[in-house]
């Protein structure tokens, strides 16, 4: 009997001829050798600009990120050597650029009374006699109708000092204790014993250079205090508008002559912002070191004599 051959199976063809198996692999094979070089030479005119594009897109988008980063890091070098230098400043000489008094002391409209106020004026002018006296002149002031900035104010015939600091300090939010701190700092109205017209004209220093020529909307008591501290008010509406801000890094200079340089300073909030907008300068280190003195000819006083006067009358700032 004869035994029975299994017949051989042949591969099955697809309908080109070839394996399955080998067609599967001529289909990979194609699609990993892409080349840029050919696609580019057999792409259409609108393919090339759309790829132009993305590429150039791309390009854009990384250097911008590159940008960012830079910038980023170079601030927090920036911020963390301010944040070094302000330390030390207040360790050595307990006066911080960047935080020069606080929002809450500043705009405490309740800080003094008037009779505190009275009271306060006649401890510290003791030694001044006579009429002419900030403890004892009087002013005749005018009605100053609410805004944006301000409450009203209801003028009167022979107002006295106490009365224009505690009235327009609490009409504009602004404590009584910086407006007699300013008005000792500008023109050493509290404690003088003899007091000049130009004094009383230039009473904050309020549009008031270090002459005569006052801008007239501003010259005299009434309008120097009132004027002072509905400023402020204006200048944290559009502190946008002016060089310095809080939260910031600012560029601080140390004196009106640019050669004598600055620092940049991380100002925390907005009462010391608001104090540089109106005395736009910084202590340097020799001007710190001489406390109450003069310190080199590139020394500014404005602001650190407004933290000297301030501490020794009303104590600590922050």
């Amino acid at each position: 009997m004869r035994s029975q051959k299994t017949p051989k199976k042949r591969p099955v063809k697809n309908s080109r001829g070839a394996s399955s198996t080998r067609a599967r692999t001529r289909r990979t094979n194609s699609k990993s050798s892409f080349n840029p070089a050919q696609w580019w030479h057999h792409a259409t005119i609108g393919q090339k600009i759309k790829a132009s594009l993305i590429s150039l897109v791309s390009i854009v988008i990384i250097l911008a990120l590159t940008t960012v980063t830079v910038r980023v890091v170079q601030w927090r070098i920036d911020l963390n050597a301010a944040e070094a230098r302000q330390s030390q400043l207040v360790k050595t000489y307990d006066f911080d650029p960047g935080n020069i008094i606080s929002d809450g002391q500043f705009f405490n409209a309740n800080a003094m009374s008037e009779a505190e106020i009275q009271s306060f004026l006649n401890e510290q002018g003791a030694a001044c006699s006579g009429n002419h006296c900030l403890k004892s002149k009087t002013f005749d002031t005018s009605n100053q109708p609410a805004d944006e900035y301000c409450a009203a104010y209801q003028g009167a015939k022979h107002e006295t000092a106490a009365a224009i600091i505690y009235k327009a300090g609490k009409a504009c939010g602004i404590s009584q204790k910086v407006l007699l701190t300013v008005l000792q700092k500008e023109q050493h109205l509290v404690t003088a014993t003899t007091i000049t017209d130009f004094q009383y004209k230039a009473a904050m220093g309020l549009s008031c250079p270090d002459d005569a020529d006052c801008d007239p909307e501003y010259a005299g008591f009434f309008n120097q205090v009132y004027g002072s501290a509905k400023r402020y008010q204006y200048y944290v509406a559009h502190e946008d508008r002016y060089g310095y801000h809080a939260h910031a890094l600012n560029y601080v200079r140390y004196h009106p002559n640019v050669s004598c340089g600055g620092t940049d300073v991380f100002i925390e909030n907005k009462a010391t912002a608001l104090l540089y907008i109106y005395t736009p300068y910084q202590p340097n280190d020799a001007a710190l070191a001489a406390g109450v003195g003069e310190g080199d000819s590139c020394s500014s006083y404005g602001n650190r004599n407004f933290a000297i006067i301030y501490q020794s009358w009303f104590g600590a700032m922050r």
